[in-house]
């Protein structure tokens, strides 16, 4: 996919690129295989194998001379900042050199050690200085608690451009906003403004708000308002500064931006959002605002709610999310999910993608064959509502293939190491194929790249159909460009 004309014109990430092997009549003799079978059991454990696939990969030497040369450097910006600043250090954040978990963005936190600009590959340097504007930030969330982010542009954009953009926000936990880093550059590359920032309780964020108001997992409702928040900076200008930082005024001494330092090359009218795990659930919560019979916009930017599309990776609605093939177990996949606190919103609203994953957070191997179904929830809900939708689960998977954890259990990701990044790959690729291409199909406009071709991505099932899974089916409903219907109830059995 080429560059938004006027923007940087390298190329797009080698891991993008659609498989060779694209000719129609994909193996499906695992779909065919019937549970109890010696031919049921073989598919399942070739399948489970690709979730040991990332952390064998990443002993290659050079990935561990870049990934612990990345990961001290990390730690002395961590330092340097609360040197700089002590306040980071405030009781009343509760922040230390441990909590929150990632904060250091050290050790797996440094996410693909081969995106930052210390690194010399095309994903590091060069992308920095020839490709992007990459700009940090600092603001309050709407209880005084201080986000870490940054926001990203094609540095040699038209003057006057006015791009999409998207906002992504992280999944819980140990995951801070360099895992998705992968997302950023893509998109970047293909033409759009994007945001990335660690939610309260994550990162390099505050742990909690200074009346003790926690985040992260401890209270996963500021995934919903955070990223409202952050789409309230992400749209916020000159004119109309950032509203909570006034708000928040003098509670630290840390200088925050006073609105967002790359608005005039925003086009307000074309916003996606994207988001994993705890993160993607708040994607579902927000692009349900303003539906009918919902919650009205909360933001303070917009009166009404100003997101077009979504992407939604690996949410709870997934029902393997917690233990993978063990979730099939009676009891299994609620208590899991009572674990995490989830609170997610089923609200059909705005065209969305749905990936998700087979073997979820803690990978265990199906022990007996799912339901084919059971991951078309969302798919189900969009479709009845005639809405645009697509609802993608990756063949081989684990909840960390749109999390770059190294170590962390996730099929291939960094098989080579080309140009000085990583190259090739097994979901990942898949995960960026789909999520560029849906933005593209609902944001971008004639004459801009990816416009003309996004609906033959969408359907280019001879590349893709062969990752997706044979457990569980993968399914489509909207509307082509050319007024064509895509509907499609079990992508790998053919359109």
């Amino acid at each position: 996919m080429a560059a938004l004309s006027g923007c940087s014109s390298s190329s797009r990430p080698e891991s993008v690129a659609a498989p060779r092997s694209g000719t129609p009549g994909w193996d499906r003799s695992c779909d065919e295989a019937r549970f109890p079978s010696l031919a049921w059991t073989q598919c399942e454990l070739l399948n489970y194998a690709h979730v040991s696939e990332a952390p064998t990969e990443q002993l290659q030497p050079a990935f561990v001379a870049r990934l612990s040369a990345q990961s001290l450097s990390n730690q002395l910006s961590w330092l340097a900042r609360a040197a700089d600043d002590p306040s980071w250090l405030a009781l009343r954040s509760a922040n230390t050199e441990l909590i929150p978990l990632c904060t250091t963005w050290a050790l797996p936190c440094v996410g693909d050690p081969f995106r930052y600009a210390q690194a010399e590959g095309l994903d590091g340097a060069p992308f920095y200085t020839g490709e992007a504007e990459v700009i940090p930030v600092v603001y309050y969330d709407q209880d005084c608690a201080r986000i870490s982010g940054r926001i990203w542009a094609p540095r040699n954009r038209q003057s006057g451009a006015s791009l999409p953009g998207v906002v992504i926000e992280n999944g819980s936990v140990q995951a801070s906003e360099t895992l998705y880093w992968w997302a950023a550059q893509l998109l970047v590359r293909a033409g759009y403004v994007v945001m990335t920032s660690d939610p309260r309780g994550q990162g390099r964020s505050d742990w909690q708000s200074p009346s003790g108001q926690q985040g992260g997992n401890l209270n996963v409702e500021v995934f919903t308002s955070g990223l409202v928040n952050a789409i309230d900076f992400f749209r916020s200008s000159s004119v109309q500064p950032y509203p909570h930082n006034q708000s928040c005024a003098g509670t630290y001494p840390t200088v925050v931006t006073a609105f967002n330092p790359l608005h005039a090359a925003i086009d307000p009218a074309r916003l996606g959002i994207a988001g994993h795990s705890a993160g993607a659930n708040a994607v579902h919560n927000v692009q349900a605002f303003g539906a009918s019979g919902a919650a009205p916009w909360p933001g303070l930017i917009d009166a009404q709610n100003p997101v077009r599309a979504a992407v939604a990776w690996d949410s709870t609605f997934n029902p393997n999310i917690s233990l993978g093939g063990l979730s099939e177990l009676p009891g299994v996949a609620e208590a899991g999910l009572a674990l995490t606190q989830t609170r997610i919103t089923l609200q059909p609203h705005l065209p969305l993608l749905e990936q998700q994953s087979e073997y979820g957070l803690v990978p265990t191997p199906f022990l007996t064959q799912p339901a084919a179904d059971s991951h078309l929830s969302v798919y189900q809900a969009w479709r009845a509502q005639n809405l645009p939708v697509m609802q993608v689960t990756l063949r081989g998977s684990t909840h960390y293939e749109w999390s770059l954890l190294p170590a962390f259990p996730a099929s291939s990701w960094c098989p080579q190491i080309v140009d000085g990044r990583c190259s090739g790959g097994w979901g990942q690729p898949l995960a960026q194929h789909y999520t560029l291409a849906w933005f593209d199909r609902w944001l971008k406009q004639p004459g801009e790249a990816g416009y003309a071709d996004a609906d033959a991505r969408l359907l280019d099932d001879a590349s893709w159909a062969d990752r997706m899974s044979f457990h569980f089916h993968s399914a489509r409903s909207f509307v082509l460009r050319d007024g064509q219907r895509a509907d499609c109830a079990d992508i790998r059995a053919g359109c």
